[in-house]
């Protein structure tokens, strides 16, 4: 079966270093193991928690099988498709992303004019920011280096300032601050983001797929 074949479409170990790091930069509870994957209880706002997945393992059906209530979501390595063949008809599909990684090194890259950096660093957080000549955070972003990853985490850049290269200089000031050169790179994208980080030199391991119940 596709399934068995494709147990695991990423390393677990990769997966679960990154879920760890984007769990301590957004102050929520580390993973814990479960159904063959890991559990992260959210408690926020229209999540209660999200159960993450290296594959279409097993697992996945029993789990989705015991929840019949909305704000839990499921995310797993593999295509929509492959997820959806192991949920009840209860479940859909919402818009995905790509797991991806980057190898090698990163350039530093100029602000536009009118444009200035702050990073700041709290714990085990750095927090990078751009301003606008008004002082406004025209783009911002974090990362966390844990358990052999530097995980790239909500890099984001407002409307009225994209397309000026500011998201190229953001991830290129986090990477900056990067500890061990033996630390892999990682985030997860967007298909709009994806496209970006494919240009800066970002490869995709997996695509990421997400389902809840409405």
């Amino acid at each position: 079966m596709e399934e068995q074949e494709n147990a695991h479409l990423l390393e677990p170990g990769l997966l679960a270093a990154w879920l760890a790091a984007r769990s301590i930069a957004r102050g929520l509870p580390l993973p814990v193991p479960e159904h063959g994957g890991w559990r992260v209880d959210t408690r926020l706002p229209g999540e209660i928690r999200r159960h993450v997945f290296s594959g279409p393992v097993p697992g996945i059906s029993a789990l989705a099988s015991s929840i019949h209530g909305p704000h839990i979501f499921i995310k797993m390595c593999g295509s929509g498709e492959q997820l959806l063949r192991l949920l009840p008809p209860r479940w859909q599909l919402l818009p995905g992303g790509f797991f991806m990684s980057h190898e090698g090194g990163m350039h530093a890259s100029a602000l536009p004019a009118g444009y200035q950096l702050d990073v700041t660093r709290s714990h085990a957080i750095t927090t990078a920011r751009i301003l606008g000549g008004d002082g406004c955070v025209a783009a911002s972003g974090h990362a966390v280096e844990h358990a052999g990853v530097f995980v790239f985490d909500r890099i984001v850049t407002e409307a009225a300032h994209r397309r000026r290269g500011l998201g190229r200089a953001l991830i290129a000031a986090l990477a900056a601050r990067q500890r061990s050169a033996s630390a892999r790179r990682v985030l997860v994208a967007t298909e709009d983001g994806a496209k970006l980080y494919a240009s800066l030199g970002w490869q995709i391991d997996s695509p990421y797929s997400t389902a809840t119940i409405a």
